[in-house]
């Protein structure tokens, strides 16, 4: 089964950039469980809510999309969007879809609940992780401080793609220290269309590496 998680060392970090990406490279729907920063329009329509990241999935690669468990309004941590719009968090079972790229939100500590971290919730899924992470400065700790939350608490650790410009001994450094695999590297794309996109994953990633 070609199923991941997608987290970050941080936010914005090209976490979302680079979950459009692995979608259309594996031909993958996707999900994103928990959207928080997206004000609910209305009742469910066909397709994504304007704004959200499955707004810019879909736009990036055509893909599946599948419903999110909850859209929250503000742009906070799930746990704390949940409670100021006065709901409670669903379930979060995953989907049933092969192959499916799922996209977390934030970082790999982010609270989704008072009792609940992402983490916490990778290891319950047992999905192999892909962990996000830029090649500049900072990035060597950032990065470590991450796998080791994800590997403490069991979770299924798949390798690091890297966002950014060419950092080759930031990269080899993290891959020799965090006993990890680096899956590649997505370069900043200016213009960010989806033809320049799938040509950079096509480029600097193998699916095989997914498979």
């Amino acid at each position: 089964m070609a199923r991941f998680v997608i987290t970050g060392t941080g936010t914005d970090i090209g976490k979302t950039v680079f979950a459009a990406g692995l979608t259309g490279l594996l031909n993958a729907s996707y999900w994103k469980p928990v959207q928080t920063g997206v004000a609910d329009p209305g009742p469910r329509r066909d397709g994504p809510w304007p704004g959200s990241d499955a707004a810019f999935v879909h736009a990036m690669t055509g893909a599946p999309i599948l419903p999110e468990a909850i859209i929250l309004p503000e742009p906070l941590s799930p746990h704390r969007a949940a409670e100021l719009a006065g709901v409670t968090i669903p379930d979060l079972t995953p989907p049933a879809a092969d192959p499916l790229v799922i996209e977390g939100a934030g970082g790999v500590l982010v609270p989704i609940t008072r009792e609940m971290l992402s983490a916490d919730l990778f290891a319950r899924w047992g999905i192999p992780v892909v962990l996000v992470a830029t090649t500049g400065l900072g990035t060597i700790s950032h990065t470590l401080t991450a796998l080791e939350s994800l590997r403490a608490r069991s979770c299924r650790v798949h390798g690091v793609a890297f966002v950014g410009d060419d950092n080759p001994d930031n990269i080899a450094t993290i891959a020799a220290l965090g006993r990890v695999r680096a899956l590649g590297r997505l370069p900043r794309l200016d213009p960010l269309t989806p033809a320049t996109l799938s040509a950079a994953m096509r480029t600097h990633f193998d699916p095989q590496d997914f498979a």
